[in-house]
């Protein structure tokens, strides 16, 4: 494997090779960078990261402390694109360009929801079993690799092998899968695929709290009329005038990483799905209706502040 070949080199020359990054070098360089394994390149990672990639391209000797601080400044403005001080793994793909830079491909699937992650989860996760295992997350990549060339973002002539998809796949269990077990649980596909927004992030919310197995909400504010009317509207993708299937367990993810838990798995959303239908699910039609939502927000009808 090319890695391991790469781990025979010092990763200084891995980054000043001529030839692209393989998608097993960069998870190589990734790993060696991210010590912590907390999925961000930051702090002291961060100095050691930029010492190694600029000290390939740069006589280091000759510059101050002040100018080394100027050059990773000015590379961290062109590369640190949601400007957090820290590196991602898009965003050190950017940096590397590793060849054919399949972590592109994901990029141009990033989810703009909640919902539409769980579309996509939905999709791939075709044995329903809770998990992207290896051969659901080969044929998600293989699906990524035709509409990337569809669109233009990956050459036409460009040829991907089996051998080549295979790299692939191991590649972001190697980069995604935390516990090892061989595929991707759902807090580790929304590394994989953040979505752009949380819709629910914009309100101080939230009150209201279905019962003691529901983890998150604190229940220390209310929303108004208004916003309740927002929301609903927002995650009935489909109209219909409930939420149900892939809206509501978007709205579900939303909720609990609004209310801190950012770490969520399916059966965290199972959970939190039983719990509300249990007390909001008045008809036991299986799905959310605004008047069954309302019972859960307690929207405030003063429409001006939220309240204490």
């Amino acid at each position: 494997m090319a890695c391991k070949a790469a781990k025979l080199r010092s990763y200084s020359d891995l980054l000043s090779q001529d030839q692209p990054l393989t998608a097993d070098d960069f998870a190589g360089v990734w790993e060696h960078f991210d010590s912590d394994g907390n999925g961000y390149i930051e702090g002291k990672e961060l100095t050691n990261f930029f010492k190694e990639l600029l000290g390939t391209k740069i006589d280091a000797q000759k510059y101050s402390e002040t100018m080394f601080d100027k050059l990773v400044h000015d590379m961290m403005e062109d590369y640190d694109e949601n400007k957090d001080g820290r590196i991602e793994m898009r965003e050190l793909a950017e940096l590397l360009q590793p060849e054919e830079n399949f972590l592109v491909l994901f990029r141009s699937q990033q989810p703009r929801s909640s919902v539409e992650f769980m579309e996509i989860w939905r999709k791939f996760d075709a044995d329903n079993s809770g998990y992207i295992e290896a051969g659901e997350l080969r044929n998600f990549i293989k699906t990524l690799i035709i509409q990337g060339k569809e669109s233009g973002d990956i050459p036409a002539e460009n040829m991907v092998t089996p051998e080549k998809l295979e790299e692939y796949t191991q590649t972001i269990l190697k980069l995604f899968d935390a516990n090892n077990d061989g595929k991707l649980e759902l807090t580790e596909m929304a590394k994989l695929l953040p979505t752009k927004e949380n819709f629910l992030k914009q309100f101080e919310i939230i009150t209201g709290k279905p019962d003691a197995t529901w983890k998150g909400i604190s229940g220390h504010r209310t929303i108004t009329r208004a916003e309740f009317e927002r929301i609903f509207s927002y995650y009935d993708k489909d109209n219909n005038g409930t939420i149900e299937g892939d809206e509501l367990q978007g709205f579900l993810k939303d909720m609990c990483e609004h209310e801190g838990q950012e770490e969520v798995n399916m059966s965290d959303l199972e959970k939190c799905c039983n719990s509300l239908m249990k007390v909001c699910d008045q008809n036991k039609d299986g799905v959310i209706q605004k008047s069954e939502l309302e019972m859960f927000f307690k929207p405030s009808d003063n429409d001006q502040e939220p309240q204490e």
